[in-house]
């Protein structure tokens, strides 16, 4: 194996969208379309104003949303996902399919596990 060469290759996608927050954030800008700050904020519900920020400017570094600054008065902001960002749509399409078929399996599981005493990690 090669420097270069992941031991998994999809692991710097999974460091990518996959970050707490960078999820919620990208499905409310695919499914609702382009939003103010606030917008999201309500949307999202618990994140907190300093997070959404560092969480939103990653997001446009890494080319997933579109920031667009219209100089009024007050100035406004709008979010919107990117044409990078939709092209993950198929994979959120796909983790929801999955969630709704396996995760009442994942809760049968754990608490199956939980009633067996097992240590926990």
């Amino acid at each position: 194996m090669t420097e270069n060469t992941a031991a998994c290759p999809i692991s710097p996608v999974v460091d990518i969208v996959f970050s707490r927050w960078t999820t919620p954030i990208l499905w409310a800008l695919n499914e609702f379309g382009r939003q103010r700050f606030v917008e999201l904020e309500r949307r999202i519900g618990t994140i907190t104003p300093k997070v959404l920020t560092q969480r939103l400017r990653q997001l446009e570094r890494d080319g997933l949303i579109v920031r667009t600054y219209h100089p009024e008065v007050p100035p406004r902001v709008e979010y919107e996902i990117s044409e990078l960002g939709r092209s993950l749509g198929p994979l959120f399409a796909t983790l929801a399919t999955w969630s709704e078929a396996n995760l009442a399996r994942v809760e049968l599981a754990r608490a199956t596990y939980d009633d067996a005493g097992l240590p926990r990690a």
